[in-house]
């Protein structure tokens, strides 16, 4: 499958498609929606998932993992967040987990990425 013009991205997406076809079309959905907040993110694989940079800067990442899939963001501690859906602890990174494809609009994915890009 090519997808991307970054080889690992296509190779990653071609191991998913093996291994987890339902997670795959979660995963193209929510790059989809990176893709197109901001024509100038770059995307690589990197600790394991699909990675978005702005400026050499990270500012966000899809992770399958066997449960679910986790949509990470660099500085969602930042993020106004008044249902409270962002999970996580650490200082500066919060995520969403996504179990099924319903899941990406009643998580406002397409909010938080915007939100991830202003950051």
């Amino acid at each position: 499958m090519k997808i991307s013009d970054n080889d690992r991205v296509n190779k990653f997406m071609d191991d998913l498609q093996s291994i987890s076809p339902d997670k795959l079309e979660i995963i193209v959905s929510i790059r989809k929606i990176f893709l197109s907040a901001n024509k100038e993110l770059t995307e690589d694989i990197k600790y394991g998932g699909l990675v978005f940079n702005l400026s050499n800067a990270l500012i966000g990442g899809i992770f399958p993992y066997k449960e679910h899939i986790s949509i990470e963001f660099s500085n969602g501690v930042d993020f106004p967040d008044p249902s409270g859906m962002l999970e996580g602890k650490g200082k500066k990174r919060r995520h969403l987990k996504i179990v099924k494809k319903q899941d990406i609009d009643a998580k406002n994915v397409e909010i938080f990425v915007a939100e991830a890009i202003k950051n």
